[in-house]
């Protein structure tokens, strides 16, 4: 079987209002390049969707699962073309402009995307949350923390070479699929431009979540990239809350000047600590499931010999804490169980303790992650 020269795969889920549209525009563009191309639709219906695709000669998928991802994953998976070109079928993005994504590739991109922020978003297109607030604030967040330049991160019409699809490791089922693509075309160094595009209104009502579908672009970036953005501020957290805690011990007179400030500087303490060792965990998390890169330092972390390290740094930390809680039930023993007042030593066995538990949890939960791996042996 001859490969086309492209592939143009579309996810549907009960679309049949806007499916044949799309796939008569696609039709024309072939026509007009006079090349050889498929139309692959990855299809989630109840409706006629699927009927009406098959009837304009497009080849019909079903997916496993329901899902953004999972559709294009059972899409592109039986596509040939040598050029992919990817979009929505609810007609809100115009394929007659296919040709402006192709020019792209044929100058050099691995990757071509249509930005409607750079574009024209039609009235009723784009709710103005989305517009001004939401996808800019998302886009910026994948340019800072993956050093890319684009202008529309959640763009749905792109076009890609199959080289760089194959350098992709995309795997997500849902909405974050299309930041991890883009994601994963920054790891691979992929060559990415942009293209301004046409950005029409639905006719069917949106699928969108605004603010769910957003935190799961923020997590998923988060998954690639927590030891900066959670790790790091805890460990700062950690650090300013323990020292704090221990300059006011060496003024004295804790309970009758800085009780407060003791307190708030304890609650520094445990909390950047449990977000360190939670950006860790994010971390192994990443690292197992292939989506990071382990370093030198996760790498070291993950070794069952650290662990075990991790481990009884957490009981000592436990041990202090009780040793002081006990010196507290100690001194109110010997007074007679009277009146007690030892607020700040109360602090540090509560702090020190939770700091131990912390350390233990997070020690046990690594080393879960890593027993399908194997690692635990190491």
């Amino acid at each position: 079987m001859d490969t086309p020269a492209l592939s143009v795969v579309l996810p549907a889920l009960n679309e049949e209002a806007t499916i044949g549209e799309c796939i008569t525009k696609i039709r024309t563009v072939f026509a007009d390049l006079e090349i050889d191309g498929e139309i692959i639709i990855a299809d989630s219906s109840d409706d006629r969707t699927a009927a009406i695709a098959r009837d304009l000669g497009a080849r019909v998928v079903r997916p496993e699962k329901r899902g953004y991802g999972n559709a294009y994953l059972a899409g592109l998976a039986c596509a040939r073309g040598r050029y992919i070109v990817i979009g929505d079928a609810d007609n809100t993005y115009d394929f007659l402009e296919i040709p402006k994504l192709l020019a792209l590739l044929d100058a050099g991109a691995d990757m071509a995307l249509g930005s409607r922020l750079r574009g024209e978003i039609r009235p009723g297109a784009m709710p103005a949350l989305h517009r001004y607030v939401g996808n800019p604030f998302l886009t910026w967040l994948l340019n800072r923390v993956f050093s890319i330049r684009i202008s529309d991160a959640h763009t749905g019409f792109r076009a890609f070479r199959r080289e760089a699809l194959e350098r992709m490791n995309v795997k997500t089922g849902g909405m974050e699929f299309a930041s991890e693509m883009i994601i994963e075309a920054a790891k691979a160094n992929l060559r990415i431009d942009e293209v301004p595009i046409t950005y029409s209104a639905r006719v069917a009502p949106s699928k969108l979540q605004s603010f769910s579908d957003g935190w799961r672009h923020v997590r998923f970036m988060l998954l690639y990239r927590p030891i900066p953005f959670v790790t790091v501020p805890g460990l700062l957290f950690t650090i300013f809350g323990f020292f704090l805690m221990v300059i006011f011990a060496f003024r004295g007179e804790v309970e009758t000047s800085f009780i407060h400030s003791f307190i708030l500087a304890a609650l520094f303490f445990v909390g950047g600590l449990q977000a360190l060792f939670a950006g860790i965990n994010i971390a192994v998390y990443s690292a197992v499931q292939g989506y990071g890169e382990a370093g030198p330092f996760l790498s070291r972390l993950m070794n069952y010999h650290n662990l075990e390290r991790e481990l009884l740094a957490g009981i000592l930390l436990m041990a202090g804490g009780g040793l002081v809680g006990l010196a507290i039930l100690r001194d109110w023993a010997a007074s007679g169980f009277g009146p007690l007042f030892q607020i700040a030593n109360a602090v540090w066995a509560l702090a020190l303790f939770l700091a131990g538990m912390q350390v233990v949890f997070s020690g046990v939960f690594t080393s879960m992650m890593l027993l399908n791996r194997g690692e635990e042996q190491d």
